[in-house]
């Protein structure tokens, strides 16, 4: 009956020893997953600070344009032969013959 206790104690240790041995690498596989989180939200706060300053960037310019528009209304936007170009109304008289000359 020693030979079964001796047999049944080497199994326990054989399997507290896997048992260990799995602990440690959920452990280990944990903290590497617990650096990379740290790495991506570290870098999505980079990227928020970018990203708002291209925010103040895209309002500055926003704000330029609109001045740009309450100002100079009666100027022409885009440029011709790009089909953006827009062609003030003539202020003669003519109606749209004017305009008819341009594009032809």
């Amino acid at each position: 009956m020693e030979e079964e206790s001796s047999f049944f104690e080497r199994e326990r240790d054989r399997l507290t020893s896997e048992i260990t041995s799995g602990f440690e690498e959920l452990l280990s596989s944990s903290n590497n997953l617990n650096r990379k989180l740290e790495e991506v939200l570290g870098m999505t706060k980079e990227y928020e600070s970018i990203a708002a300053l291209w925010q103040s960037f895209h309002e500055l310019m926003r704000g330029h344009r609109d001045e740009g528009d309450v100002s100079g209304e009666a100027e022409p936007h885009g440029l011709p032969g790009t089909g953006g170009h827009v062609l003030a109304a003539s202020k003669s008289g003519n109606g749209g013959g004017a305009e008819q000359q341009h594009e032809a």
